[in-house]
């Protein structure tokens, strides 16, 4: 009788344990950190997701208030991004899995 007791409350145990990455990813969310999170992320792999020609005169990147803010030192560059702005909010975008980026703007 007392084994079919313990392998009840061994099961119990079993059913409250949960992966540590979904763990992780319910702090997050309980937080509000995701977003936040996502937006480093971009930053970080803005030459991955760009490529190293626009990474090389990117000098500043920065997010507020869901806008991106790229400050380049290119201004014929600079003039074919905006031109282009809806792509490379769609890229960035589809590189962070959420809509991080609401807007974008060209320095």
């Amino acid at each position: 009788m007392r084994y079919y007791k313990k392998k009840e409350e061994i099961d119990k145990r079993k059913a409250d344990i949960q992966p540590i990455g979904e763990s992780l990813k319910a702090l997050m969310q309980a937080y509000r950190l995701d977003g936040k999170l996502s937006e480093v992320q971009l930053v970080q792999n803005w030459e991955k997701i760009m490529g190293k020609p626009i990474a090389l005169k990117t000098q500043q990147l920065y997010f507020k208030d869901g806008k991106l803010f790229v400050r380049l030192t290119s201004a014929p560059l600079k003039h074919e991004l905006n031109m282009s702005k809806s792509k490379v909010i769609e890229i960035l975008n589809t590189e962070a899995g959420s809509n991080v980026v609401k807007d974008i703007v060209f320095l």
